[in-house]
């Protein structure tokens, strides 16, 4: 049986999602949950994408096969009770046995956000202690060139030359409480560390370094220049992942 699973976790101490020989992932904590209830026999796990080391989730979705009979409600319950706290399964759904999610996946969406106010040692993991004043109203200006279908070849630190890197941002959005800077993304899909890309040169923005009008010029050469700059991880959430079926 194909099953499809929303789940969270908190990525402060993971290598990220994709299992890497030698270090903890996601993804190799999943397996090994999903394999001791399968009997012993090797389960793959397959996500609608990836997150890098660091990089938080709150509704990540994939999918797995098990051999033995189960219904979603007791797999849920036996995968969270093989899981440590920082992974969490929120919902399990039985899938047709073709059902591959990334064909399914439409929408992502991605909050990075930024303290700009003292630092805060318990939340060094969960938010990116920028702690100075940044230029948020010409941020908010900036954020906008990113809107809409553009190749994000500028904001891709690897395979640049080889890669098609056009996607679709459908919003981009700053909002600002208590001196918490919430930078939303909602796209069509996004390639490795263009978030992260994205932010660093609005970090740019708002401290002075670049001015708005760079930003599309930037955006529109499609080279990633000596303007880049990658934000750091702890601060980046992947929030929401919208599947065909609920558009």
């Amino acid at each position: 049986m194909r099953f499809l699973i929303r789940f969270s976790y908190d990525g402060s101490n993971f290598k990220g999602y994709q299992r890497q020989d030698g270090y903890r992932t996601i993804q190799e904590e999943l397996e090994a949950a999903a394999t001791k209830i399968n009997n012993g026999k090797k389960v793959k796990v397959v996500a609608g994408g990836r997150t890098d080391k660091g990089v938080h989730a709150l509704d990540q979705v994939a999918h797995l096969d098990i051999n033995v009979s189960i219904t979603p409600y007791k797999l849920k319950r036996a995968l969270n009770s093989n899981l440590s706290d920082e992974i969490h399964i929120n919902s399990v759904v039985e899938v047709p046995n073709d059902y591959f999610v990334r064909y399914h996946v439409m929408k992502k969406e991605y909050h990075y956000y930024i303290n700009m106010g003292e630092f805060n040692p318990i939340m060094r993991n969960y938010v990116y202690q920028h702690c100075y004043h940044l230029k948020v109203d010409k941020m908010c200006s900036a954020i906008h060139f990113f809107e809409g279908e553009h190749d994000f070849r500028a904001f891709v630190t690897e395979n640049r030359s080889k890669e098609n890197c056009v996607r679709t941002i459908y919003e981009a959005s700053i909002k600002e409480k208590n001196n918490i800077l919430d930078i939303k993304f909602v796209g069509s899909g996004f390639l490795r560390y263009q978030v992260r890309n994205m932010v660093g040169l609005l970090l740019k923005v708002g401290t002075g370094k670049v001015e708005v009008e760079e930003v599309k010029k930037i955006l529109d050469s499609k080279v990633r220049g000596k303007n880049g700059a990658t934000a750091r991880s702890c601060g980046l959430y992947l929030v929401k992942t919208t599947l065909e079926d609920e558009i």
